[in-house]
């Protein structure tokens, strides 16, 4: 009897940029198996980067990342902020990446605050200025440029694939320590996902 393909989900997300990034992938992936998921992370593929300028290997490396994740059946993407209000700018790429093919999009973060008050305190820390209020709906930095407040996790075109690809964002509140690494919110994007493709169809 032929065993049947577990569904394959790509694993974006800064967890490329720890310490031990592998040790990462691996508690991942072992958690996609017990929901009967293959975890698939950026750095499976083996790539051969010597002899190549440090941009070369930057774009052999995006060149792998776009072919595991065609090999997949949806993405799981860490969007928990990173280097700033917002989330790993990779990772929302890797994001759009698979909603344009059609792909189921789940999200988790790790930091429960909306993207409006994330905002509104980074430009309070770097210009020591506070966001204005200018219409009634209508907010700006000190740029004068609008700052959006719609109660969503990260920029609207980031929620909005999650939310069109059928997929949710699961939003946990992790001490800052640990943002990087707890796996609870991860464990349960998982959940998701698995319900979603090993759904029977017919």
């Amino acid at each position: 009897m032929v065993q049947a393909l577990r569904p394959r989900v790509y694993l974006a997300g800064p967890d490329v940029f720890l310490r031990d990034p592998l040790a990462m992938a691996n508690a991942k992936k072992h958690i996609c198996q017990q929901y009967g998921l293959e975890g698939v992370f950026p750095l499976d593929n083996a790539i051969d980067l010597q002899n190549l300028s440090p941009p070369a290997q930057g774009v052999a490396i995006s060149r792998s990342n776009e072919e595991l994740m065609r090999s997949c059946d949806a993405v799981i993407a860490n969007m928990t902020p990173f280097r700033g209000p917002s989330m790993d700018v990779g990772t929302a790429f890797e994001m759009g990446y698979m909603r344009a093919l059609g792909k189921l999009a789940v999200g988790y973060t790790n930091v429960k605050s909306n993207f409006f008050s994330r905002v509104a305190a980074f430009i309070r820390q770097f210009f020591k200025q506070p966001i204005r209020k200018t219409e009634p709906q209508r907010y700006e930095d000190p740029l004068g440029m609008a700052v959006e407040n719609l109660n969503l996790t990260d920029n609207l075109m980031l929620d909005g694939a999650v939310m069109h690809s059928g997929g949710r964002i699961i939003r946990e509140s992790v001490p800052r320590q640990g943002q990087y690494t707890a796996l609870t919110g991860f464990e349960k994007a998982v959940r998701l996902a698995a319900e979603k493709l090993t759904k029977p169809t017919g």
